[in-house]
């Protein structure tokens, strides 16, 4: 399915990820991220594999998306199962769950929400299979509207760290393509927008995959929010000319010392941010902390395929023979990171009491 966005609307003028229909023969539609920003093409998701390879191939991507998307991969993955005695629908449901986790390591979402959707069947024991199947649907429904109105709150409790002008820096994609909402990061530059302030972003173009250059360049033009695009290798360089005031990145899981996983390249930024006495904010949901991890040295790096480097969008630009290493994720240590912003606001002092302190207030 293909289609067409105005560039003149300030709201959110794609929908990330849909589900469409009931319980029993709906599935989940994609915005496939992998053809922007050249075609708007959706893919029709009606089996659980269809939904294990979108996340895989990075159609679906960001920690928040896959993790709604993951949700709703298991009601296609259950539907076969309907009028089976609950024994034989718990077994498939623990195959679909684990079967869906194998897809992307990294993003803590995705474990997330599969756990949610198992512990919600293990609380309703004494559903049928079909009855059961309708309450999942429910609760991932309600998995992704949390998800859009934590986007909306990681927004406004951002965007009063940014002055009313500045420019600002942001690595990879955390907009709306990468949650069921306005983003993380972006929902940030949304906010500040709306509230009226002058922004401008600067958008790494992020290799090996550039997804800022494709994704988040698309985004910001689709609400009229001035951008630019620059190699990966200029951030250092633009800092330097005093042309970044603020940076802005997502993540993909963050440990409980508030060390933070995110797309590769998002160190090299922090690195540089400290050296030029630049604020670097993460903006990430509640869900996103990992506190079984102590630290970012625990957090598992997806290592991805050689040819997204050698062969980049089909064109070879490594000799053959000649080894790659092309790691998805790096980890920001927390003393380079200015502050955490999430649904429940800023963590400014960010250690393993302050997380576990910002993290039970959110949960009572």
């Amino acid at each position: 399915m293909r289609g067409e966005f105005s560039s003149a609307m300030t709201e959110q003028p794609y929908k990330t990820l849909e589900w469409m229909g009931d319980c029993l023969s709906g599935h989940l539609r994609l915005l496939d991220q992998t053809v922007l920003p050249l075609e708007v093409v959706f893919l029709d998701c009606q089996d659980v594999k269809s939904v294990w390879d979108a996340i895989k191939r990075l159609s679906v991507r960001g920690a928040p998306a896959i993790g709604v998307s993951a949700a709703y991969g298991v009601i296609v993955g259950l539907q076969s199962s309907a009028d089976v005695q609950r024994p034989q629908f718990n077994e498939k449901l623990t195959v679909v769950t684990d079967y869906l986790a194998t897809s992307r390591p990294t993003a803590v979402n995705l474990f997330w929400a599969l756990d949610r959707m198992k512990a919600f069947a293990n609380q309703h024991p004494d559903l049928t299979s079909r009855e059961l199947l309708q309450q999942l649907l429910e609760e991932a429904q309600r998995i992704d509207r949390e998800d859009q109105q934590m986007c909306l709150a990681i927004g406004q409790n951002g965007a009063a760290l940014l002055p009313d002008e500045c420019s600002v820096l942001t690595h990879c994609n955390a907009g709306g393509l990468a949650t069921a909402g306005d983003g993380t990061a972006l929902s940030v530059f949304f906010a500040a927008n709306r509230q009226g302030k002058n922004l401008h972003v600067y958008a790494d173009e992020t290799r090996p995959l550039l997804q800022g250059a494709r994704l988040t360049s698309w985004e910001l033009q689709q609400r009229d929010i001035p951008v630019t695009v620059i190699c990966d290798s200029v951030a250092g360089w633009a800092m330097k000319q005093g042309r970044i005031q603020a940076i802005v990145t997502g993540a993909d899981r963050i440990a409980g010392n508030g060390d933070a996983a995110n797309k590769i390249g998002t160190y090299s930024v922090a690195q540089l941010a400290k050296v030029h006495n630049i604020p670097f904010y993460v903006a990430a949901p509640s869900s996103t902390f990992d506190l079984s991890l102590a630290s970012g040295d625990d957090i598992p790096i997806e290592e991805r395929s050689r040819d997204e480097i050698a062969h980049g969008f089909g064109q070879q630009t490594v000799p053959d023979g000649v080894d790659v290493f092309n790691p998805a994720f790096d980890v920001t240590p927390s003393e380079l990171i200015t502050a955490i912003i999430t649904e429940r606001g800023v963590i400014q002092e960010i250690n393993t009491s302050s997380i576990a302190d910002h993290l039970q207030t959110a949960a009572t």
